[in-house]
């Protein structure tokens, strides 16, 4: 089954770009040997908002979230407002 994590930030420091090369450097950890796919994005237009997608496929979904993605979640609330959900590919 696939599956994948969501996780959006708006980041709430003045300097989102030093923020962004943080997070990205801890995505670059927790991806480190993983067979997932973890992928950044930022918003097109606001410089504060940025998401991270953990795409997986398992036999079976983990609705509360991933020990990686909770991690995620956990370590990036310190820069902002930050919501986590899990989302199933439909058939």
């Amino acid at each position: 089954m696939k599956w994948m994590e969501v996780i959006k930030l708006r980041i709430a420091q003045e300097n989102p770009e030093l923020i962004e090369q943080k997070i990205v450097k801890i995505i670059t950890d927790v991806k480190n040997g993983s067979k997932n796919e973890i992928k950044f994005y930022h918003h097109a237009m606001l410089d504060n908002d940025v998401s991270v997608f953990l795409h997986w496929e398992s036999e079976k979904v983990e609705p509360q979230g991933s020990a990686k993605g909770l991690c995620l979640f956990h370590v990036l609330k310190e820069y902002g407002l930050i919501s986590h959900s899990v989302w199933v590919e439909g058939t």
